[in-house]
């Protein structure tokens, strides 16, 4: 090996460029690769945080027609049951009802979420994404109660804190349709349990904002209480129960489980839920292993290219080795390692290079909010990307570069075993 090393240098301009070449490539594909994974990431914890959750429960009825009276028999006891099982980071039950949403501008049809506040805490992150009028006025270092309230109440929000009767949770796409804001009157019009067409007044008492703007315009939260007393449907008596697990990757077991204890319910995981999301997951892990293929596919013809330029210009010498005795397998491993090392240098250097750069935007992130921040959000993405790669990733990468390596080499390596020792040593160099 420590041949094949020297060997390596004695062309110190050719090693180089190869080296250089190779550290561009697999930096272009490693950041290319955790640009998707960074972008697939975000999308994911968004929709499992803020939307979907991990698990969700529905009355089957109820997915085929989301109509009022198609709850979930003995909600209590699935609730339960849940409670009790591990890895069960939090559970709640929700009202789900289609409502039409009025302001004094205009109307639009969205899905009215009842939740208990503080069981929805457990479960989403939506309280995160309220802005809360004191940890604003905190940040902007005003402690003045007048200046808040001239300045912030009206522009910012709390999650289900400043209004006392009947607050509501709206998205910032449907505040800017309605053109309301923060402690705003709208009016919700539905179905009561009986049967006839009933409605309330609510204030708002926040604005969410997330990084889906389809998801903001058709969504609103309120208290599962308020919309009770509206409806005649008791909160014991919820139209879906939404699950959050330690680690996601233990949806699919519980599910089972799940499915075992309640047969009659509707139980989903999130890559049922929202598909896209995990196609689009796949998609991505596929994406990144495809574009690093198909970047080392390219460099590994350069480098069969150079080791046959290496076994021509060698020959004599090579003749020489074999000539005095040195085993064909010998000259074969001696030039597996040249190409082997060769790309291991210019991968360790482009590794290097690319976990730098990596981990810097990964912290400060890649903001493109001037350019194409609401074609981001209506596809359900964040215009500020926060590149990410595993360190599972980084090792096969290099797995796939001693690969590259090893089958860019066999063919010179072949042309130099075929070589005669006694025309070789006539060669002239």
């Amino acid at each position: 090996m420590m041949i094949s090393w020297k060997n390596i240098w004695r062309n110190k301009t050719r090693s180089l460029v190869v080296t250089a070449a190779i550290t561009l490539g697999l930096f272009g594909g490693l950041f290319s690769s955790a640009m998707f994974k960074g972008m697939g990431d975000q999308r994911v914890h968004e929709a499992l945080s803020k939307e979907i959750s991990h698990i969700q429960i529905h009355n089957p009825l109820y997915l085929e027609n989301p109509e009022i009276g198609f709850y979930i028999n003995r909600a209590g006891e699935v609730l339960d049951f849940i409670r009790q099982q591990d890895g069960v980071a939090g559970v709640t039950s929700r009202t789900k009802l289609t409502v039409m949403i009025g302001s004094t501008s205009a109307n639009s049809g969205v899905t009215v979420l009842g939740i208990d506040p503080d069981r929805e805490r457990q479960v989403t992150e939506l309280y995160k994404a309220v802005f809360d009028s004191s940890k604003v006025a905190r940040e902007l270092k005003i402690h003045d109660p007048e200046q808040i309230q001239a300045f912030l109440k009206d522009s910012v929000g709390a999650y289900f804190k400043g209004v006392s009767r009947n607050p509501i949770l709206i998205g910032e796409k449907l505040a800017h349709k309605l053109k309301i804001k923060v402690r705003s009157k709208v009016v919700l019009t539905f179905q009561s349990v009986d049967g006839n067409l009933t409605g309330g007044a609510f204030r708002v008492c926040g604005i969410y904002r997330t990084n889906n703007s389809m998801f903001e315009e058709t969504n609103v939260f309120v208290r599962a209480d308020d919309l009770a007393k509206l409806t005649g449907l008791p909160v014991s008596k919820p139209h879906e129960i939404a699950i959050i697990l330690n680690d996601f990757n233990e949806t699919t077991p519980l599910v089972n489980l799940l499915k075992q204890h309640f047969p009659q319910l509707e139980i989903s995981g999130w890559k049922e839920l929202q598909p896209d999301i995990g196609m689009m997951n796949d998609f991505m892990n596929a994406m990144m292993t495809f574009m690093i293929v198909i970047i080392l596919l390219a460099l590994g013809f350069g480098i069969v290219n150079t080791m046959l330029m290496v076994v021509m210009e060698r020959s004599k010498e090579l003749g020489m080795l074999m000539a005095i005795g040195m085993s064909k397998i010998r000259v074969f491993s001696m030039i597996i390692f040249e190409s082997v090392l060769l790309c291991l240098t210019g991968a360790a250097v482009g590794i290097g290079i690319s976990v730098l750069v990596i981990n810097y935007f990964n912290i400060h992130g890649i903001d493109l909010t001037e350019f194409a921040k609401e074609g981001f959000e209506a596809m359900g993405f964040s215009a500020v990307f926060y590149p990410a790669l595993g360190f599972d990733f980084y090792l096969l990468v290099t797995l796939m570069v001693v690969i590259t390596g090893v089958l860019a080499s066999i063919y010179p390596a072949l042309k130099a075993l075929k070589l005669n020792p006694a025309e070789a040593l006539r060669t002239e160099v």
